[in-house]
């Protein structure tokens, strides 16, 4: 008997054609399922890379903020630099000034930047003087502009690269203009930086562009800055460094600034008024897929950044895999309800098209192994570590990068729980609990931001790296996909910038104590000079005495002049180490002063005027009164050498609290209640240079032979040794003050019985 074809369809005899809408039916129903399947994975897969795309864009967003916020912050600190290199004058030497601006080579490194300048204040009175001194190193057609109004205009006296458009700059008087005056007076009253809101550059020629600039301010050396009012009494001008939006915004951008539309605005509100830079592709018309507005403050100036995705960058957009999707899903959807027609109709047909059907099923199945090889391979060699688990801990994926940063290989590693590898054990039952919570929770988390954990190493070292950690949705939960990255390379270089600061920290102190044994050399060659000669006195009359027996008296009081000589060197001494022999009692500072009154006027000199001033209600001071004496004596006779023999001294007694403000502007004072001694002269005044070395032993302006050089040295040390303060204070050209803060005694002072004189040095 022949066997019939298996492709062919034998009838069977009696039984009644079947013809009807069944399988036609069936065949649609198969379609509309495949169909609505295909809809649900295109629609997701058309999620998945909306949802990547946005979360490169928002990465991208608060790079180009948190770039921008980084780089105005170093502005900032450019800037405090340049008032620490000015160091509380604004009158420094152009050479110095341009010297400091090319060493630290601010265009190259900075960019953004278009110049490094100061802003000088002048008073009315002296803006002739000022551009009389201005013409006189050079500059013939210097003059402040525009002309001055008011009592107090400012002036541009400093600024670098001195050439091209910085020119412009020149003597401008940037307080005349409102936007620039506000943001001067915000950092003269703030202590610190400050912005200025939307302005034109003066720099600015054809090609204009928005530009802003950053104050710093400059208060006078030594003056108190604690309080408004003083800051705005001690202020002397600005440093400043003005900026041209377009060049900043593209110094920023880096190296994915074609990715973002970038408009900024100065101030809250996006006003096309305050529009401070927009990007040169954004188009007005054109909505974004993606946007986000950020409001920032850099120097106490608000900003609004809105960042829009560009053209180029939504182009990356990944429409291939759900458009694959979709005709996978389709194409197997027709071929599935053909099958079924077939099926249903004529079983030959059925057969080729399965065939058919399983050859397309077979290529669906090479793309979508060719799609899981192309990301193993990224996987395989990406740079870090790629770990994914499933809801029970357990490794899934282990790459290479992990077995290099974990010394564990992949077969090992498959299979094992992820805190017997990775987690170190004091830490493994708090990771056990978090890890729980994460597969047990009806969302899945995400850790989008990366921290930084400890794992451990093979061989049970600590391995510091940074994770991000995502969920992994697995059959039943939530599993997890990280990837870690070594930090030890970044943590090396760290340690490695600690130990080049701490070198630099050695160094200075190995520089002061050099230039204490500069200072001790000093005193003790002045001391053994000083000495050296009292003995050759002692000496030469000894001899003398030896061949002759006439003037003997003379002699001997050569030798006794020359003894005290010593021994009041000797005290001097002893006061400016501290280690003099103190008798304190309780004084009445105005009563003292009282007493000496007569005795200071005849030290000063007839032509020397001294004006005691608040000598009643002091509070008394526990010091020795003879030695103090001594030192008012001294501020007296110093006071009156400074005047040339003739002018006015003054002696202030006050009774002042020093507060925690005002002892923060001064490391050396306490807070505490004191009573303050002011010796003012009206005489030549002290430059910076002498003031800092005024309280050295030995040192002296006046000409040999006419003092000591140890008075304010002296001064220094008993002051010092009884609890208390001093300080100078000093112009040239308008006098000298002397400050003496003595700590206050509870006790009354004992005026029975008035303190020795001291004689005159």
């Amino acid at each position: 008997m022949p066997h019939p074809d298996p492709d062919e369809t034998i009838p069977i005899p009696g039984a009644p054609e079947r013809q009807g809408w069944g399988p036609l039916i069936l065949t649609g129903l198969v379609l509309l399922v495949s169909l609505c399947i295909t809809w649900n994975a295109w629609n997701s897969a058309r999620r998945d890379a909306a949802a990547d795309l946005a979360a490169q864009f928002d990465y991208r967003a608060r790079d180009l903020v948190n770039t921008t916020v980084r780089r105005m912050g170093v502005y900032e600190q450019v800037l405090r630099g340049a008032r620490g290199f000015v160091r509380g004058s604004v009158d420094i030497d152009r050479r110095d000034f341009a010297e400091y601006f090319r060493t630290q080579n601010l265009q190259e490194h900075f960019p953004g930047i278009q110049a490094l300048g100061i802003a000088s204040i002048i008073p009315g009175r002296q803006l002739a003087a000022h551009e009389a001194a201005l013409r006189a190193q050079g500059f013939r057609s210097y003059e402040v502009h525009p002309q001055p109004t008011g009592s107090v205009a400012t002036s541009i006296t400093h600024i670098e690269p001195f050439t091209g458009s910085n020119l412009r700059a020149f003597g401008f008087d940037m307080y005349s203009e409102p936007v620039r005056r506000a943001a001067m007076e915000a950092a003269r009253d703030s202590g610190g930086a400050a912005l200025s809101g939307k302005v034109v550059l003066v720099q600015e020629g054809r090609d204009a562009q928005p530009g802003l600039l950053m104050y710093v301010p400059v208060y006078r050396k030594d003056e108190p800055v604690g309080a408004i009012e003083q800051r705005r009494a001690a202020i002397a001008g600005w440093v400043y460094a003005p900026f041209r939006m377009a060049d900043l915004m593209r110094g920023i951008g880096g190296a994915h600034a074609d990715d973002l539309q970038v408009a900024l605005y100065d101030g809250a509100r996006a006003d096309p008024e305050a529009l401070l830079f927009q990007s040169q592709d954004a188009v007005a018309w054109r909505q974004p897929l993606y946007r986000q507005t950020v409001p920032l403050t850099i120097s106490g100036r608000p900003w609004l950044v809105d960042i829009a995705s560009s053209p180029s960058f939504e182009a990356r957009l990944d429409t291939r895999r759900p458009q694959v999707i979709a005709a996978t899903g389709i194409s197997l959807g027709f071929l599935l309800s053909v099958v079924v027609w077939l099926l249903a109709s004529e079983r030959r047909r059925a057969v080729r098209l399965a065939r058919a059907m399983t050859l397309e099923l077979r290529q669906s199945y090479e793309r979508i192994d060719a799609e899981r090889m192309r990301m193993d391979l990224i996987l395989q060699n990406t740079y870090d570590a790629f770990i994914a688990i499933d809801a029970g801990g357990r490794i899934t994926d282990w790459n290479p990068r992990a077995v290099q940063q974990f010394g564990w290989t992949c077969e090992e590693a498959l299979g094992r729980e992820i805190g017997e590898l990775l987690v170190p054990p004091e830490q493994r039952v708090p990771g056990e609990r978090g890890f729980a919570q994460f597969t047990q929770a009806g969302e899945p988390l995400v850790i989008g931001e990366p921290s930084e954990v400890v794992a451990r190493h093979r061989d049970g070292h600590p391995v510091p790296v940074e994770i991000v950690v995502a969920a992994l949705p697995v059959e039943v939960g939530y599993g997890a996909s990280a990837f870690l990255r070594d930090i030890t390379p970044r943590r090396e270089a760290e340690a490695r910038e600690e130990l080049r600061k701490q070198g630099l920290i050695e160094a200075r102190m190995a520089l002061a104590r050099a230039q204490k044994l500069e200072a001790v050399g000093k005193l003790t060659g002045g001391v053994a000079h000083d000495f050296n000669n009292i003995l050759h006195i002692i000496s030469a009359n000894v001899q003398l005495m030896q061949r002759s027996a006439n003037n003997s008296e003379k002699r001997l009081r050569g030798i006794l002049d020359a003894v005290d000589r010593g021994t009041k060197l000797s005290s001097q001494l002893l006061a400016f180490a501290r280690r003099q022999p103190l008798h304190p009692s309780l004084v009445d500072i105005g009563i003292l002063l009282d007493r000496m009154d007569s005795l200071l006027q005849r030290a000063a000199g007839e032509a020397v005027a001294i004006d005691l001033a608040g000598t009643n209600g002091l509070w008394n001071t526990l010091v020795d009164p003879n030695q103090l004496e001594n030192v008012l004596l001294n501020l007296v006779i110093n006071a009156r050498d400074a005047m040339g023999g003739a002018g006015k001294v003054t002696i202030a007694l006050e009774n002042r609290t020093i507060d925690e403000a005002f002892a923060a502007s001064d490391s050396e004072l306490t807070p505490g209640d004191y009573v303050l001694i002011a010796v003012a002269d009206s005489g030549e005044g002290m430059s910076p240079e002498v003031m800092e070395r005024a309280f050295e032993p030995f040192f002296s302006t006046k000409p040999e032979g006419k003092g000591t050089g140890l008075g304010l040295s002296m001064a220094h040390g008993f002051v010092r040794q009884s609890g208390g303060h001093i300080r100078i204070a000093s112009v040239p050209g308008e006098g000298t003050t002397i400050s003496i803060y003595l700590p206050r005694a509870t006790a009354q002072a004992d005026a029975a019985a008035p303190p020795a004189t001291p004689a005159t040095h």
